[in-house]
């Protein structure tokens, strides 16, 4: 009898240590795929935000040399060619702008780049050199601190 319940409480054992070891193993497996989706939605988000603010720089940089082709004599470029150019970098900085909404969760941010890209798009908009070098700083200005603040959500 004796032996009989000494047998049972090692099956008993045996199967209660295989119960926790399994237990243990999938946490430590669930810790290792929730650390994996983290890493690879970090590694997205600073793709994204690279991307946009990448395609801001490229955008606001045709956009001061648009002005300089409208208020300069002789243009140093046909304005018409450069404006076209515009548009593309615009359409570019919009869609990098998509992703990047698409892969935070923070509202201010989606904002604050939303705003960027408006201040951009103003800043040829001027009649005077100095007011476009102040469009120029605020706007430099504007994709650090998005930069900045994006950084902080990585």
């Amino acid at each position: 009898m004796e032996a009989i319940i000494a047998s049972a409480i090692a099956v008993l054992g045996t199967l209660l240590g295989s119960g926790i070891t399994l237990a243990f193993q999938q946490r430590t497996t669930e810790k290792g795929h929730q650390f994996a989706r983290d890493e690879r939605l970090r590694q997205e988000r600073l793709d994204a935000y690279s991307i946009y603010a990448g395609a801001l720089v490229n955008y606001r940089r045709c956009l001061v040399h648009l002005w300089f082709c409208l208020h300069e004599q002789p243009p140093p470029e046909d304005a018409d060619e450069v404006r076209i150019r515009a548009f593309d970098l615009r359409a570019s900085a919009q869609e990098a702008l998509f992703r990047a909404q698409m892969l935070t969760d923070d509202v201010a941010l989606s904002r604050a780049a939303e705003e960027v890209l408006a201040r951009i798009t103003a800043l040829y908009k001027v009649d005077t050199r100095t007011e476009v070098d102040e469009r120029r700083r605020d706007t430099r200005d504007g994709i650090h601190q998005l930069v900045m603040t994006a950084k902080r959500h990585l």
